[in-house]
């Protein structure tokens, strides 16, 4: 993604700043196959005893076990194989069952006014799941400009990430030809139900 220059602003907490690192982490591994340094950095995460952690340390025990090689043609056979792959990570795809729809305009919209675009060198929708993890760890600590407040990472959320992104990562978490990136997507989902109940207690 690009973006406008950016703002001055105040340091973000470091809540937001763990909550930005899993977005901007599911982010990088989404959207393209993991390597070994990335594989290696995920084998020694480690987790506590709620439903993140354990799907965190289940995720750290899997990649230890993986090599690149495997990890890559699990990636192509879920998101890419021949004509398309297992899972299509995209909202459009979710929301209406096309490709390029209106929740895709949606977006583009609301990219525009927090001053983003896509970059020159992309060329998959923005709507795709690793794109959206990406913004999300983005707007919680401004990378592309100033922290956006809570109440606007809720609405950007319950308007592009929270009406499928569960459901997405559910489905990988249960693919079936997941095995690093089945533990990814149960990582996910649980960090996703944390944050609509968070969300949900920050409006009440």
């Amino acid at each position: 993604m690009n973006a406008t220059a950016p703002l001055p602003h105040d340091g973000p907490s470091e809540e937001d700043r763990l909550r930005a690192d899993l977005y901007n982490y599911l982010g990088l591994v989404l959207a393209r196959p993991m390597d070994a340094m990335t594989l290696e950095q995920t084998a020694a995460l480690s987790g506590d005893g709620t439903p993140l952690g354990r799907a965190i340390s289940g995720l750290a025990q899997v990649a230890r076990r993986a090599d690149p090689k495997t990890v890559r043609r699990e990636y192509d056979a879920l998101f890419i194989g021949l004509g398309r792959g297992e899972l299509l990570p995209y909202a459009s795809y979710y929301l209406t069952g096309f490709l390029n729809e209106k929740p895709l305009a949606a977006l583009r919209r609301d990219f525009a006014r927090l001053g983003l675009a896509r970059a020159e060198t992309v060329f998959e929708p923005e709507d795709g799941i690793a794109s959206l993890m990406e913004v999300m760890g983005a707007i919680i600590v401004g990378r592309f400009g100033a922290p956006v407040a809570m109440s606007q990472q809720r609405d950007f959320w319950a308007r592009h990430v929270g009406p499928w992104a569960g459901h997405f990562l559910n489905d990988l978490a249960t693919s079936k030809g997941g095995r690093v990136y089945a533990a990814v997507g149960a990582v996910g989902r649980e960090f996703m139900n944390i944050e609509r109940e968070a969300f949900r207690l920050a409006a009440a």
